[in-house]
């Protein structure tokens, strides 16, 4: 079974509210069109989804989901990591994220815990840093190296 990665679109946001639902992740601010949103499908199922946002040099990383039958298959490792290569290649210089149960699974990609205090404003003014998430959830940070050709 070859696992599939694609960009998503907006015929997907159906499927992938679904599988943000089943993992308890929110799902009222996906962006229109799903843009830096990538899919993993396998025999054409839809099995993982992760998205990043952009905000110049500062992304958001964000909506991962495996479902439940896949997970443990590095589904996740792959999204996340394709996402960080492309916002590399963008010139992105620092990626946050907010989560409520995984912060100790991103200190596998370099993610260290962060003051909310210290993050740029850009990413203070998206709506799951500013209210979708809960104060008490855990703002990590990972720097971006810039690979040059």
């Amino acid at each position: 079974m070859k696992l599939q990665i694609d960009k998503a679109g907006p015929a997907d946001r159906e499927l992938i509210a679904s599988l943000l639902k089943e993992a308890d992740l929110v799902i009222e601010d996906l962006p229109a069109g799903l843009p830096d949103f990538l899919l993993a499908r396998q025999e054409g199922s839809l099995v993982g989804v992760a998205g990043i946002e952009l905000y110049g040099e500062v992304a958001l990383l964000r909506s991962i989901a495996v479902s439940p039958d896949h997970q443990g298959k590095g589904i996740a490792r792959k999204l996340v990591g394709q996402l960080l290569a492309n916002a590399d290649k963008q010139e992105v210089k620092a990626v946050y994220l907010i989560t409520t149960t995984a912060d100790h699974y991103f200190d596998r990609y370099g993610f260290a815990v962060v003051n909310r205090e210290q993050v740029p404003e850009a990413i203070q003014q998206t709506k799951q840093f500013s209210g979708l998430c809960p104060t008490s959830a855990v703002v990590m940070q990972r720097d971006l190296k810039h690979t040059t050709t």
